[in-house]
């Protein structure tokens, strides 16, 4: 077998071996995010209309009044507040919203005053908020729904999703990366074959560039 020979043998099988795992790295990535893209997708949709989209907030309103045992929890753990801390409401409180309100304010921290106890309960696609006084043992809570589109757009942004999200969406991230870079090396290995690849590339890349130049001020 001549020189040649060998050499277009060894350069067909290392096109071969790159091929094979590019395309195993490539659906394994896209297989992974491809529902997630499909999300954030939409919802860029739905955050670049934001304004034209109407929103119909529905708010709930609970009150009630706290157990004279808990309120005067509440009172003594306010004394023994430092100053600036935002210590959670005591365990007992917590179980007794939840049982008897079905409100959940797990470990979200407390503002403390010598008058009232206020949680804030920021959450995807709304907000909550519960207060109690510390004298009368009064309890105010205000729940607002924005509904699913606002959920779903706060999801995008990772906004008041806690700490599991903001992981999801990075993990979610880097199979994205690994789809798009697998993706240019197999352009690059099928661009013999397709002459436009390259052209349709950089105009993927020029309107982008262009409208950022010329279009945003």
């Amino acid at each position: 077998m001549s020189e040649i020979a060998i050499t277009k043998q060894s350069n067909q099988q290392r096109r071969s071996f790159w091929l094979k795992h590019l395309h195993q790295w490539h659906w394994i990535s896209s297989a992974l995010c491809i529902i997630a893209m499909l999300l954030f997708a939409a919802t860029g949709i739905t955050l670049n209309h934001s304004a034209q989209i109407e929103a119909h907030p529905q708010v709930t309103k609970k009150t009630a009044q706290v157990p004279e045992a808990l309120v005067s929890q509440l009172a003594s753990l306010q004394q023994a507040q430092k100053h600036g801390a935002k210590d959670p409401l005591p365990l007992p409180v917590r179980d007794w919203l939840g049982k008897q309100l079905s409100i959940s304010v797990g470990e979200q921290a407390a503002e403390w005053s010598k008058e009232e106890v206020y949680v804030s309960l920021p959450r995807p696609g709304g907000d909550a908020w519960l207060r109690v006084d510390l004298e009368s043992g009064d309890l105010e809570y205000e729940l607002t729904d924005r509904g699913w589109v606002s959920y779903f757009n706060d999801l995008h942004k990772g906004r008041n999703t806690g700490a599991a999200w903001p992981w999801f969406i990075d993990i979610f991230a880097g199979a994205c990366l690994v789809f798009c870079i697998t993706g240019l090396f197999l352009l690059q290995l099928h661009s013999g074959n397709r002459p436009t690849t390259w052209p349709i590339v950089g105009f993927g890349l020029l309107v982008p560039l262009l409208l950022a130049i010329v279009l945003i001020h």
